[in-house]
């Protein structure tokens, strides 16, 4: 079934989504006809891609934290969901080792608090919670991480998220069995246009390229599975779709990685890539690591799982995301009011590209007018 068919004039509860990932798929719900209710902080950036698309205008925009059990709860029965996308949390590793009370209290309470609030809102049929490429027991072996190896974490980003992978388990086993259907869901590491956040190498790579700097490569040797954000929210969406059809047999975890032979490339990879489509700049590295958090060198996820059962696949190999990153960011420094404009030409571009492709996802999509 495709998206729309999924999505259209349905109620859809997305925590965090004024941070990038979420932004995305907060505007690609509504171009799907979905009633979006978003629940979130304020824009973690300036500039945001939420603002730069006018979000808080055309959704159901609440201003909250998921921490705040009660608010999350009343605002859960107020929208009355089908499903819910939990994409909230503390997001940047490097910030989780200056912060990690809050890392864990956010990416751990906070997923507590929306099964909590989930399981009691009779209108919830799926729940699919957003964790981490880094839950995995990660003993730098170079292997491909499956859905069933161990969970780990030997910073408090990654042992938070995989924390919140026991989390949605218990709740899934204790006190869904009869209700909605919850699944969680682990991506690689994601690049696209908007954003913004501190510590992330293409938005380093425009800051320091908008300020005539060279780019400032902490671990440039470091291998992580690169991907364009569409890739992951094809996931969750088509996953989304499955579960709310009563699919309880799609409950569990799954990666959405990219094609295993074509991703896993070093951050230099990526860099290089993304000066060549700029034009210009050059990089540099730290003149000293001392003093530097542990961060893994190699991350890689096997998603034959989503490939098999869900008939999901990438559409764009990490060289073409770091062209169509590169030409959006260009564009947008040019003209930033064409923010919404240029997201939605990618949203075309990709679910055009995922047709041709014959996903079955995207068979109906771009079949509504944008709102």
């Amino acid at each position: 079934m495709g998206l729309t068919e999924s999505y259209a004039d349905q109620a859809v509860f997305v925590t965090g989504h004024t941070g990038f990932k979420g932004s995305w798929l907060a505007q690609w719900l509504t171009q799907l006809g979905s009633e979006v209710t978003g629940y979130a902080l304020e824009p973690p950036t300036q500039p945001s891609l939420f603002n730069a698309l006018d979000l808080g205008t055309r959704i159901r925009h609440v201003v909250a934290d998921v921490r705040d059990r009660e608010r999350l709860q009343a605002e859960m029965q107020v929208s009355q969901p089908a499903v819910v996308f939990h994409l909230a949390a503390k997001a940047l590793v490097r910030r989780a080792y200056e912060e990690p009370r809050e890392t864990f209290e956010t990416n751990v309470m906070g997923t507590v608090n929306v099964l909590e609030a989930a399981r009691v809102c009779p209108s919830v049929r799926a729940v699919v919670i957003v964790t981490s490429d880094k839950v995995y027991e990660n003993r730098e072996t170079g292997q491909a991480f499956r859905e069933t190896d161990p969970l780990g974490g030997r910073d408090p980003y990654g042992g938070s998220k995989a924390a919140a992978e026991v989390v949605t388990n218990v709740y899934r086993e204790s006190f869904f069995a009869d209700g909605a259907a919850v699944a969680s869901v682990r991506a690689g590491n994601v690049i696209g246009g908007g954003d913004w956040a501190p510590d992330r190498i293409i938005p380093d790579s425009v800051r320091a390229l908008v300020s005539g700097e060279p780019v400032l490569v902490r671990n440039p040797d470091a291998i992580r599975p690169w991907q364009h954000v569409l890739e992951p929210l094809s996931g969750y969406l088509t996953l989304g779709g499955e579960l709310l059809r009563g699919g309880r047999r799609f409950a569990g975890a799954w990666n959405f990685g990219p094609t295993l032979e074509r991703s896993d490339q070093p951050v230099r990879w990526v860099v290089e890539r993304f000066l060549a489509e700029w034009g210009a700049g050059s990089w540099t590295t730290p003149a000293s690591s001392e003093g530097q958090p542990h961060e893994a060198q190699r991350l890689s996820l096997d998603s034959s799982k989503a490939r098999q059962q869900l008939e999901w696949k990438p559409v764009w190999d990490p060289s073409i995301a770091v062209r169509r990153t590169a030409s959006w960011y260009r564009e947008y420094y040019r003209a930033p009011a064409r923010a919404r404009e240029l997201v939605d030409d990618e949203l075309h571009a990709y679910q055009d590209d995922a047709r041709t492709a014959g996903l079955v996802w995207a068979r109906d999509v771009g079949e509504r007018s944008i709102p």
